[in-house]
């Protein structure tokens, strides 16, 4: 595997079912030891991209390239390079927490010894040490999220996909899992997330690319895609950087606020 080619790259990646377009000739890169933010308003295709990233779906056409070598003619072998947090999680509920983490580690083909010192230090980590007996079909959806990263990052991947990570998770929660992704991204890894709450996205991430209708409409750094988005003034007069809400809204050509004629009367 390449140590200079792109963590991440697609060539005219395409999915269709039936007469559906999902994604369209997207063309993806993203640099080893990035913080990539993949956004798009609800079905524009995101999940169905990172299913194909991530070999669950195969692409009706195109190309997708993962640490420098050819996803479909590698995939058990590159898969033990990436891990991922579906958007559905996807857990075993009848496994306790340190049970789940010890058939993953062991799926990943790490040895019994590494498996439980690594499963220890994670259900530490993620606050669920205390939680050892408890199935996981019981823990509250934050504990849950909590754990699917835990089991996404156990053999230490080179790649990480993230889709929708805070979704349900709360403060303290949250605060957990940015710090874990950020030590990984200073240990040089590479993560590639997807997220509704922008101003994380803009938090973390140093590239965004964004999707719509399945097609591919922007993608760059936070500061080549705020110098093609109009200053706005300041409260004080002066002008101000556009958030990534803005850039988001003007990429996407809408403001984010409904016209008069499609306002709700009714409410105040």
């Amino acid at each position: 595997m390449s140590d200079t080619a792109p963590a991440i790259r697609t060539t005219a990646l395409t999915r269709r079912f039936d007469a559906f377009t999902a994604v369209r000739d997207v063309n993806l890169t993203v640099a080893p030891g990035q913080f990539f933010g993949f956004l798009g308003p609800n079905g524009a295709g995101k999940s169905t991209t990172i299913k194909m990233l991530t070999g669950l779906l195969a692409p009706t056409s195109g190309s997708i390239e993962i640490l420098g070598e050819d996803l479909l003619a590698n995939t058990v072998a590159l898969k033990r390079q990436i891990g991922v947090v579906p958007e559905g999680l996807a857990l075993f509920g009848r496994l306790t927490a340190p049970e789940y983490l010890t058939f993953v580690g062991r799926m990943y083909g790490l040895d019994p010894a590494t498996t439980r010192e690594r499963t220890t230090e994670l259900l530490e980590f993620m606050s669920l040490a205390n939680e050892q007996k408890k199935l996981i079909t019981d823990f509250s959806h934050g504990m849950q999220k909590k754990l699917a990263l835990a089991a996404a990052v156990i053999h230490g991947p080179k790649v990480l996909f993230l889709d929708e990570p805070f979704e349900g998770v709360d403060a303290i929660a949250a605060g957990t899992l940015k710090s874990m992704l950020q030590g990984m991204i200073h240990r040089g890894a590479t993560i590639f997330l997807t997220s509704h709450v922008l101003e994380i996205v803009e938090r973390l991430c140093t590239h965004v690319a964004i999707i719509q209708k399945g097609t591919l409409v922007a993608q760059g750094s936070l500061e080549e895609l705020r110098a093609g988005v109009h200053t706005l003034p300041g409260p004080d007069g002066e002008t101000q950087q556009a958030t990534l809400e803005q850039i988001f809204l003007n990429v996407l050509g809408t403001t984010g606020v409904a016209p008069p004629e499609q306002e709700l009367s009714w409410l105040g």
